[in-house]
């Protein structure tokens, strides 16, 4: 758990890096400056720590958790897009071995933002089974 959620910071650290944001940190502020700003920005937290904030949009439905879902894994880059398909086995079908598995979960997690546990995790072989639980955890119909 320790390990997704340092890999989840150096990530945000990143994504913020390459958005022409200079980040300067301490051990009780994190300073964020733009750019194009010649104003500092100050975030004092007594843990440093960086966090998300959603807001509302569009509800799901089976068709776009279908589409975000083939979406991921067309851009996981040891599928073959073209023989991707909704049943197609990760392993049988599509050669991915279970660090693979484990990879396209973490993957999924990130896009819709919860986590899978891991015993839910070894279930989920195909691409619908994968739509299924998410719609099932999502209150989508």
């Amino acid at each position: 758990m320790a390990s997704r959620v340092l890999v989840h910071c150096v990530r945000s650290v990143r994504l913020l890096q390459h958005s022409g944001v200079i980040i300067s940190a301490s051990q009780r502020s994190l300073s964020l400056v733009p750019a194009k700003w010649t104003q500092l920005v100050r975030v004092s937290s007594p843990a440093l720590q960086l966090c998300r904030q959603y807001c509302d949009s569009t509800p799901l439905t089976l068709q776009s958790i279908e589409e975000r879902v083939m979406n991921v894994l067309k851009l996981y880059d040891k599928i073959k897009p073209e023989t991707l398909q909704s049943s197609s086995h990760f392993m049988k079908d599509l050669g991915l071995d279970s660090l693979d598995q484990v990879e396209i979960i973490m993957a999924m997690e990130d896009e819709f933002g919860f986590e899978i546990p891991d015993a839910e995790a070894e279930k989920l072989l195909t691409p619908a089974e994968v739509v299924q639980y998410i719609a099932s955890k999502k209150d989508v119909n």
